[in-house]
């Protein structure tokens, strides 16, 4: 259902080509001419800037914290032979467009697939994971092979796939696995793609992968009709004055962990006009507090999100007793993102919702306020069974 509306809603017309080619003899880089930067609005962790001969991108935010900027320089292959660019400016040098790419978080996997790039992914760590259809079957095929974890690269069935970059997510600057492949010649490119504290901005993050295949414009357009559907959504949502409260996570090993008041999933409420109860507190992250702490302020919530991974009424009260406490249990007002499962056991919310926060609203405003979208079909947060 929702790759059928997805595909559909982006049946946008195909890219052109920025770069002309160029024949003359290898030359030291000119001065750049022409730069263009490619416009940013709401992520906070990348730019793109473009000139007559290639295009850089600088990722800011690798991961929470990080103080290291990456500057990349991508080709046209056409080019390569006849620019030099200075190996000690630019963390790596890729050839575009990309004709073979490994890549290592879910979400990566839906903007190359509404770019229609889906075909260039050949390895992946963890395949199990992944929930979309079409790189399913491309997995089962062989075509995508399986490369382990992400900590823990199986690097010797990296290096014989030899792609022309590895799209790589961390937690921190140590993988043993990368470094590896770096000293083999193989590109490594950092997404942060996670670090971003906003819907928008996280998926304002396919325009990071659009000049790896010289596809600016379509991801532009893309972006544009998520912009504006996700806008258009919180816009209806401010059409009642009614805001339940809503509690959001649960307990693992005696700790009760919260989205913080400055986290995606609090932006998502706040846009949804709902009562989030931890709403003003500064965290970007989630929050550990104690059982007691929670029972204080949060039995009485209205709604209930993401109670861990529990996906059924049972699996709460087996997990703790505790839980039958709260309101939202009682009044079967528990919804859950981890309920939607691919083939393989892959959540589907964690692989699209970043790249469809438009939908993850419009499933927030349906459960909070259902008589402002009657019709709609929830995509991600399902109710507890």
């Amino acid at each position: 259902m929702v790759r059928k509306q997805f595909f559909l809603l982006f049946s946008v017309g195909f890219f052109i080509l920025f770069f002309s080619s160029c024949g003359e003899k290898k030359k030291p880089l000119p001065i750049k001419q022409k730069e263009v930067e490619i416009k940013i609005y709401h992520a906070t962790g990348f730019s793109i800037e473009s000139n007559t001969d290639f295009t850089t991108i600088e990722v800011s935010s690798a991961w929470p914290g990080s103080e290291t900027m990456f500057k990349y320089a991508l080709v046209p292959r056409e080019k390569m032979a006849s620019i030099t660019l200075p190996r000690d400016v630019y963390d790596a040098i890729i050839p575009i467009p990309v004709k073979n790419m490994i890549v290592t978080s879910t979400t990566h996997i839906p903007s190359l697939e509404v770019l229609g790039e889906l075909n260039v992914i050949t390895g992946f760590p963890n395949t199990d994971l992944v929930s979309s259809e079409a790189a399913r079957k491309r997995i089962e095929s062989k075509q995508i092979k399986e490369l382990g974890t992400n900590e823990n690269i199986n690097t010797e069935i990296a290096l014989v796939l030899n792609p022309d970059v590895v799209i790589g997510f961390g937690i921190n600057n140590t993988n043993k696995a990368y470094e590896t492949l770096k000293r083999s010649g193989i590109p490594v490119v950092y997404n942060g793609e996670w670090t971003e504290q906003t819907p928008l901005g996280k998926a304002e993050w396919i325009k990071f992968f659009a000049p790896f295949f010289q596809k600016e414009k379509q991801a532009d357009s893309i972006f544009k009709i998520i912009e504006k559907s996700y806008n258009d959504t919180k816009l209806l949502a401010l059409n009642t004055t009614q805001k339940p409260t809503v509690l959001t996570g649960g307990l693992y090993k005696d700790v009760w962990y919260i989205a913080g008041g400055k986290s995606w999933m609090a932006k998502f409420l706040k846009d949804a006009n709902a009562n989030y109860i931890w709403a003003d507190t500064e965290e970007k992250g989630s929050i550990g507090l104690s059982l007691e702490a929670i029972l204080e302020k949060g039995r009485q919530a209205e709604f209930w999100f993401n109670p861990s991974m529990h996906t059924t009424y049972e699996d709460l009260k087996k997990a703790d007793a505790h839980y039958e406490q709260f309101e939202a249990f009682s009044n079967k007002k528990i919804y859950s993102n981890a309920v939607k499962k691919g083939n393989t056991g892959g959540i589907l919310f964690y692989e699209l919702a970043p790249q469809r926060p438009d939908l993850v609203l419009k499933d927030l405003i349906s459960i909070l306020h259902p008589e402002l979208v009657p019709n709609h079909e929830l995509n991600f947060y399902l109710p507890l069974h």
